[in-house]
């Protein structure tokens, strides 16, 4: 969610100043709980048991895994920002995930995205759920805010970009190494992976869970991020990359993902806004029909109020 103000003033606004121990209540409802912490000048990085979460000035990003309930925060958490920060209004909503593996083990709202749609248009009226990919195979749910912005004064917008890469039935070998059995530490995983070569001159938070699963968070001097969430298990191998790290093109990071992982198929996403270096990356992804040794199944283009979306959905090639 990015937030601002009606008057367009947020110079004394941060949404970091929302106190620790606030957000440690408002995790107890998604049911996690903070592992690890990072910061900089720009970002407060957290590793929570289920995933991230990113706090910036105007920004607030959390991602959750398992049978969470990330929805149960925004009511909360958007009391805490009236409370705390000076915002006063929503200014971006994107709340995006891929079709669930197994849906029925997931708990309430999030058992289909249409009562997660129900829940998001009480919140916030203005917005549109959409859906992109085969909604009999692998797809992607997004629910945006999308309203007008006729008769009030705007913030500038700040340049905005993220890709998302969410990679599914892994190499096995790869996998071995995020398990406690193949690697003591987060630290040792993170260098046989090649993770800590994915982006250079990244701060590294990194968690190895037992008996097996890894999360890390790494933020950047800029004020950038990257985030990788790996749960290893042979029947249910998923890895997730996200970074909203500025390039003209995404197509070398891409292919450094890719050959780090060995996924059997991915699903590539990528937000910019016009304000964006990025902004021309969605050609990268729009031209390729094969992606080294991956052919693309699917794509989809969206056009919204602030961004451009770009998806696409590749598998190996011969299966």
């Amino acid at each position: 969610m990015w937030f601002t103000r009606k008057d367009a003033d947020v110079s004394i606004c941060d949404l970091r100043d929302i106190p620790r121990e606030k957000l440690d209540v408002v995790l107890k409802l998604v049911k996690c709980e903070v592992i690890s912490f990072s910061q900089n000048d720009d970002i407060d990085a957290y590793v929570l048991s289920e995933s991230s979460m990113f706090v910036s000035k105007r920004r607030f990003l959390i991602k959750t895994c398992g049978t969470t309930t990330l929805l149960s925060c925004v009511e909360p958490l958007l009391y805490l920002v009236q409370l705390y920060t000076n915002f006063d209004e929503v200014e971006d909503v994107f709340y995006s995930r891929k079709n669930f593996i197994r849906p029925e083990l997931q708990k309430a709202p999030h058992g289909s995205f249409e009562e997660e749609t129900r829940i998001l248009s009480q919140l916030f009226p203005k917005g549109g759920a959409y859906c992109l990919g085969r909604m009999n195979q692998d797809c992607w749910y997004l629910y945006t805010t999308n309203s007008p912005n006729c008769g009030r004064l705007v913030f500038q917008e700040d340049p905005d970009q993220t890709l998302e890469i969410i990679m599914t039935e892994l190499d096995p070998d790869v996998m071995k190494i995020f398990t406690k059995d193949e690697c003591s530490s987060a630290e040792e995983a993170t260098k046989r992976s090649g993770i800590d070569e994915l982006l250079p001159n990244v701060f590294v938070d990194d968690y190895i869970f037992d008996p097996c699963g890894y999360s890390m968070n790494g933020i950047m001097k800029d004020g950038s991020y990257m985030t990788i969430h790996i749960t290893p298990e042979p029947n249910c191998s998923y890895v997730s990359f996200e970074t909203n790290c500025p390039m003209t093109s995404y197509r070398e990071l891409i292919t450094r993902v890719l050959n780090t992982f060995r996924p059997h198929k991915f699903v590539v996403t990528l937000f910019a806004n016009e304000e964006s270096v990025a902004a021309g990356g969605h050609k990268d992804v729009q031209s390729a029909c094969w992606f080294n040794s991956y052919r693309r199944q699917d794509i989809q283009f969206c056009k919204f109020k602030n961004y451009d979306l770009t998806y696409a959905h590749f598998t190996k090639f011969p299966s």
